[in-house]
């Protein structure tokens, strides 16, 4: 049986986004990426907030595989709310009807296709920003979202403990690896662009990292590989020193921040979206062996140079906290228990 998002999770985001969802009533809204880790839960809490308050919306999900997604949440794909449609993102042919808010979170950021094939990584993800704009702009949208990254601002000066929105820093544009983020910064630029010279309303939410229910254990994030080991009772492994700061947010704090953005946030004002608490991987991983076995083993690959000081991946979030209410109301510590108890479920 394919797992659901638990109640309280859904719950816990309705609590947050219950007076954003009116002028969503009787309306279509459109997402791409709807399939993956961010939009199966925008899709789930979509349809809950649509059944509990009867809004009578409907939402269309684009798809490379349709039905490949049927087999995997059911659930959804047989909401009556919901209809998939199979294309590919840089060229999908344009569904009628009006849509007037377009959730645009189709996009890999598979480190894997990054090393190996960085131009595609780049042309999708900027072909499949502009084709989605031009149906948003075709279609009657008012309000769109951009699923973008904090890999925007390259490598976070190690003396910064967090970084703002008004960083000028960027991704070496020499550097092959550079392609998500380089895709992501032209990705925003023509939003930018078509809201100037077309008047929709393009909402950035820089995304950085993130953990709970239908995260991949098994692709480059840190804290999913732990996860995965953990529940394994094997031991586990960190490939480097662990001294790099990461922070996370947990993916219904996540659904709550993308909800607001989309209907509150400030056209073309990019927002931080993530947690400030930083914390570094070893004891990241400690933290993990701790909350899903004690006693089970972790190992560090490489040891530490104490004259280099740790990497950092964190972002400052005063903008959106400021600015729309934005809080991470789910701790790390709750947040790691709550994705170990649905992994095991």
């Amino acid at each position: 049986m394919a797992k659901r998002i638990d109640k309280i999770d859904l719950e816990h985001i309705l609590d947050h986004t219950s007076h954003l969802w009116e002028e969503v009533r009787g309306r279509n809204i459109f997402i791409t990426g709807g399939t993956g880790f961010f939009g199966r839960w925008l899709l789930e809490s979509f349809n809950f907030a649509n059944d509990q308050l009867e809004l009578g919306a409907k939402a269309l999900v684009l798809s490379r595989d349709p039905g490949a997604f049927a087999v995997k949440a059911p659930h959804l794909a047989k909401q009556p709310a919901v209809k998939l449609i199979k294309g590919d993102i840089r060229s999908f042919d344009f569904p009628a009807g009006d849509f007037p808010f377009v959730i645009h979170a189709a996009t890999t950021s598979s480190a894997q296709l990054n090393r190996e094939d960085p131009l595609l990584m780049f042309e999708t993800i900027v072909d499949g920003t502009r084709r989605v704009l031009e149906f948003a702009r075709s279609h009657g949208t008012r309000k769109f979202l951009l699923t973008s990254s904090g890999a925007v601002y390259g490598r976070q000066p190690t003396e910064m403990t967090h970084i703002p929105e008004d960083y000028p820093g960027a991704p070496d544009p020499m550097d092959p690896d550079s392609a998500y983020g380089e895709g992501k910064r032209a990705a925003e630029l023509l939003c930018r662009l078509q809201a100037l010279k077309y008047g929709i309303e393009a909402k950035i939410a820089r995304c950085f990292a993130f953990i709970g229910p239908y995260l991949p254990l098994d692709a480059h994030y840190a804290v999913g590989n732990f996860i995965r080991n953990a529940c394994k009772g094997e031991p586990v492994c960190i490939e480097g020193d662990g001294t790099p700061y990461r922070s996370y947010l947990y993916a219904a704090d996540l659904a709550i921040w993308l909800w607001t953005i989309l209907f509150k946030g400030v056209s073309c004002r990019p927002y931080n979206v993530g947690s400030d608490r930083s914390i570094n991987i070893a004891d990241l991983a400690g933290l993990v062996c701790r909350l899903s076995q004690p006693g089970t083993e972790f190992i560090i690959a490489k040891q530490a140079d104490p004259s280099c000081q740790p990497q950092r991946y964190v972002p400052a979030v005063e903008l959106a906290r400021n600015e729309l209410g934005l809080e991470s109301c789910v701790s790390l510590e709750e947040a790691i228990e709550r994705t170990i108890r649905w992994h095991r479920k």
